[in-house]
């Protein structure tokens, strides 16, 4: 049976874009199958005690710049011309968070996380108005208001929050995180490991 690689992702994350748009060819060179897991990014941060790398490195000198130095290489390596900073950042993902929910309850999950994770990382949008996401959500085709009112869906809500509390409980404290099988992997920079762990897991 072929390995599962659990994602777990917010759209507030900009590692987790740059993951997301790598993992597709690792699931086709290991014939691992990748389970998008939305989890709240602030939400774990608070659980785990963690603060985001802006926050946390602002005042170690050179760090932030190092960081941003390795995201222009992997952009680079990975051919993801698309990716732009987002102007806005950080940019509060609870709306489009349970919006993600939400869609997939309705069976547009894969056109919904599409439509924002270019919102977020490639057109620089402010995801955390409501009436921009309302608008990306209309030009991709979508139902705006169906999906907007949903996120305040108790069930809905309940689910992010549950999957946030369980990927806290699992050992995740940020974004983007990875599991194959049992094995965690943190970052995009452990990518490699991750598809080594899903290969060893392939079916002979």
């Amino acid at each position: 049976m072929p390995a599962t690689i659990d994602f777990l992702f917010d759209f507030g994350s900009p590692n987790g874009y740059l993951a997301w748009k790598v993992l597709p060819n690792i699931a086709e060179r290991t014939g691992a199958k990748v389970n998008i897991v939305p989890v709240l990014l602030g939400g774990l941060f608070k659980l785990t005690n963690n603060r985001s790398p802006v926050e946390a490195f602002a005042g170690v000198k050179n760090k932030l710049a190092y960081e941003g130095l390795e995201t222009k290489r992997f952009v680079a390596k990975h051919g993801l011309s698309a990716y732009r900073s987002n102007p806005h950042f950080p940019v509060n993902t609870l709306l489009i968070m349970r919006g993600l929910i939400a869609a997939r309850r309705m069976g547009v999950g894969d056109r919904y996380l599409e439509a924002a994770v270019s919102a977020m990382w490639e057109q620089g949008l402010k995801m955390d108005d409501p009436a921009v996401v309302r608008d990306v959500l209309q030009k991709a085709g979508l139902d705006a208001e169906a999906l907007l009112a949903a996120t305040q869906d108790p069930e809905v809500k309940a689910e992010l929050m549950a999957n946030t509390e369980a990927a806290a409980a699992r050992g995740a404290f940020g974004v983007p995180t990875f599991f194959v099988g049992e094995e965690m992997f943190f970052g995009k920079d452990r990518l490699g490991q991750v598809e080594e762990a899903a290969r060893e897991l392939a079916p002979a």
